[in-house]
């Protein structure tokens, strides 16, 4: 089904918007389009290409070319031919958004990097020898889906229920960017909204003798800037304005070192946990207390499956969201490309960002029986998946790769490592290895079921049965961390066999049904500590038909002026209750 944005798609130029808005050049190239390629039984070059597919979407995709799934005994081979552009002194490298699962990346038939990883960037350069001359770039890609210990969130071999089709091979934006001998490989911004002001720290891909200098501007303005003859420096910022989904100000940056400058932005805010006057733990957004209200956001496209068909498509679906009075969204098991986040940064929506779950077969007791029942394990059982030490090296692996990748997200107020102890260990270890990491978001640090103490959310799944909150005895914040999941099959729009938690049959049935659950359940709960609720689910994905909207993106499934007024009435009954902070108790904590 395509989208309406998928309709107009230009397959010669799709996605154009530079990649990563955090650290911005002028000089680029994107290689986005159609990519020759063919299928092997072996890691063997093809003689022959079967014909062209559209990158950057999955070839399995409608927009990619509606392949099969690529078989994990399989290689997917790419090749394009690139025009490398001429450079002074410097380097040429070639970016990959991400890849699905493992590749190797050729020009001219020379290896030039080998990538693990189907969620993370990559980059390699350009020998001299290519510059201003026609190249042959060949990429190989296998996937071995949910039979391997890499990371593959709900993509299975065998699909079905809460887990969908797999999907292979490269499904972001690949580009060519032209730095000079010294560049910025990474750039780290640290926001000090107390003290009003940002440290901005370069990391080089070399040591230099070259000053950094930082440019910081508010509405196209100057407001601070500095030198310095090291890696990093910290500007004071006057009248220092907070970043809120209400109020979402962000401050651009220049940063320059020698020959290289780049562009970026930050938002000041903090995120917290403290007690209110009554002595219940809240989530503080800038010191104050603040309800999140949230949806469950897959990340999936009827189209393009994990790739938007657009940017103007991610920036609808979000203002949609927000104009329902969404505060938030979960983005579950999955990472978004950067630009998603930058959208959540502008318009002003709360992220929580679980990682991406891998390290099965799971025990079906472990994860959805027992804890229908109440029954709750500890990680250290063998139903949990990743019992091997070389899983659990992936996982994290795979840690310290989401956190450098979206560290200066400003949107981004909760980590979610573990999701129903999908691959769950050491959970408290993880726990405490993610906040040194990142003293400066929450954790949830098991998302619904299998708790183990810890982390800043007593976090709850709540399907079928009634609400009932439970005091937390170790002081965290209260969190309906996803409900709901009602269903509604749209004639022309959905599957033949769907999946749901609770059928109803017309869009009035389904709002009313929903604005009773919120009324009934969630409303009530407030006032005994609730402090955030995440609704399953932004649009209905494959099988699954318990979105507001449909997976094609063309019918919203309930009526938006209803919704509103609930998150409106979230909004104020939070305010009456916890309107003023106990002294001396606010903190961040694990």
């Amino acid at each position: 089904m395509l989208t309406p944005w998928g309709e107009k798609l230009n397959r010669d130029q799709p996605l154009s918007e530079y990649p990563r808005p955090q650290l911005r050049r002028e000089q680029w190239l994107n290689l986005n389009g159609q990519w020759d390629y063919a299928i092997t039984a072996t890691l063997t070059l093809p003689k022959q290409w079967a014909g062209q597919i559209t990158v950057p979407f999955s070839p399995e995709s409608e927009l990619g070319g509606g392949l099969p799934p690529l078989q994990p005994t399989q290689t997917l081979w790419y090749r394009r031919q690139v025009t490398v552009p001429v450079g002074a002194e410097g380097h040429c490298l070639l970016h990959f958004g991400a890849v699905d699962q493992y590749c190797q990346v050729f020009v001219d038939r020379q290896k030039l990097v080998t990538h693990r990883g189907g969620y993370w960037p990559f980059s390699c350069e350009l020998p001299a020898s290519t510059w201003g001359k026609t190249v042959e770039l060949i990429v190989a890609v296998q996937d071995h889906s949910d039979q391997s210990d890499e990371a593959t969130g709900k993509q299975r071999l065998q699909p079905g229920g809460i887990w969908y089709p797999p999907q292979s091979g490269i499904w972001q934006t690949v580009w060519l960017e032209q730095v000079p001998a010294t560049y910025i490989s990474d750039l780290t911004l640290s926001p000090d909204l107390s003290n009003g002001q940002v440290t901005v720290k370069v990391t080089l891909n070399h040591a230099t003798t070259d000053t950094l200098a930082v440019t910081v501007s508010a509405q196209q303005q100057t407001v601070a800037a500095a030198t310095t003859a090291g890696v990093a420096v910290t500007l004071t910022l006057p009248d220092k304005h907070p970043w809120t989904p209400e109020d979402p100000f962000l401050y651009e940056v220049t940063v320059q070192v020698g020959q290289d400058t780049v562009t970026s932005y930050f938002g000041l805010r903090s995120f917290g946990r403290g007690a209110d006057a009554n002595g219940q733990t809240v989530f503080l957004l800038n010191g104050k207390p603040y309800y999140q209200s949230g949806v469950l956001d897959q990340g999936y496209w009827s189209d393009g499956l994990y790739t938007a068909p657009s940017d103007e498509a991610m920036v609808a679906e979000l203002k949609r969201i927000k104009a329902l009075g969404f505060n938030m969204i979960r983005k579950h098991i999955k990472i978004e490309p950067l630009r998603w986040y930058y959208h959540c940064d502008q318009l002003g929506l709360l992220v929580w960002q679980d990682f991406v779950s891998g390290g099965g077969p799971y025990s079906p007791w472990v994860i959805q029986i027992l804890p229908f029942i109440g029954i709750t394990l500890k990680d250290t059982h063998a139903g949990f998946g990743r019992q091997s030490p070389a899983g659990r090296a992936v996982y994290h692996r795979d840690l310290q790769r989401t956190v450098a990748l979206l560290k200066n997200v400003v949107s981004i107020c909760t980590w979610v490592p573990f999701n129903e102890g999908w691959g769950q260990f050491a959970t408290q270890a993880i726990t405490q290895e993610l906040a040194a990491l990142d003293p400066t978001r929450l954790i949830d640090q098991a998302s619904g079921w299998h708790d183990q103490h810890g982390g800043d959310f007593r976090s709850w799944h709540i399907y079928y049965k009634p609400f009932h909150l439970h005091r937390d005895r170790f002081g965290r914040i209260q969190a309906l961390t996803e409900f709901g999941g009602y269903s509604l099959p749209w004639p022309g729009h959905a599957p033949e066999k769907a999946f749901g938690y609770r059928y109803y049959h017309s869009r009035q049935k389904l709002t009313a049904a929903l604005v009773k659950l919120y009324r009934k359940r969630v409303l009530p709960a407030i006032k005994r500590g609730l402090a955030a609720s995440i609704y399953t689910q932004v649009s209905d994905v494959h099988g699954e038909v318990n979105g507001l909207w449909t997976f094609d993106r063309r019918v919203m499934k309930v009526d938006a002026e209803a919704v509103r007024q609930v998150n409106q009435a979230l909004q104020r009954r939070f305010a009456d209750v916890h309107s003023r902070l106990r002294p001396g108790r606010n903190k961040k904590s694990i």
